[in-house]
């Protein structure tokens, strides 16, 4: 998991607050796309997306002002990682096509457990439901 921890940091150090806001307009449809994930090696994929999605929009809009921007630049590129069709494993490849996608939002959860679990009580949402296992 090191290996994925680094991509995501390399990855997050380039989401400026202008890519942000321009995922911000794509944002909605990502998150019908989102939930249309049945995967069922990666039972929390779709959920955990979701999650991210939310933490993302309402720190992006003000609605929370207490989320690290390291981790809505996380957040942000595992979104945006998950989004492409195309990755370290193509989202095409059955059974296996999500489980770089899986591993991307998982170590931006993992990184960032502290702040989101928080997060996720602000919001009234169980945070074991959201769950850093696959």
């Amino acid at each position: 998991m090191p290996e994925i921890a680094a991509f995501v940091n390399r990855g997050a150090s380039a989401i400026t607050p202008t890519v942000v806001e321009k995922m911000l307009h794509s944002l909605p449809q990502w998150t019908l796309e989102f939930t249309q994930i049945h995967e069922p090696l990666f039972p929390h994929l779709s959920e955990q997306l979701g999650f991210l999605a939310n933490a993302v929009e309402d720190a992006a809009e003000g609605a929370y002002k207490d989320l690290p921007y390291y981790a809505v630049a996380q957040a942000t590129f595992a979104l945006i990682y998950a989004h492409k069709r195309v990755g370290i494993i193509p989202d095409i490849l059955l059974s296996l096509g999500r489980a770089d996608d899986s591993s991307v939002v998982r170590a931006a959860l993992i990184q960032n457990e502290k702040a989101f679990a928080i997060y996720a009580a602000a919001q009234d949402v169980d945070w074991s439901r959201i769950t850093s296992q696959p």
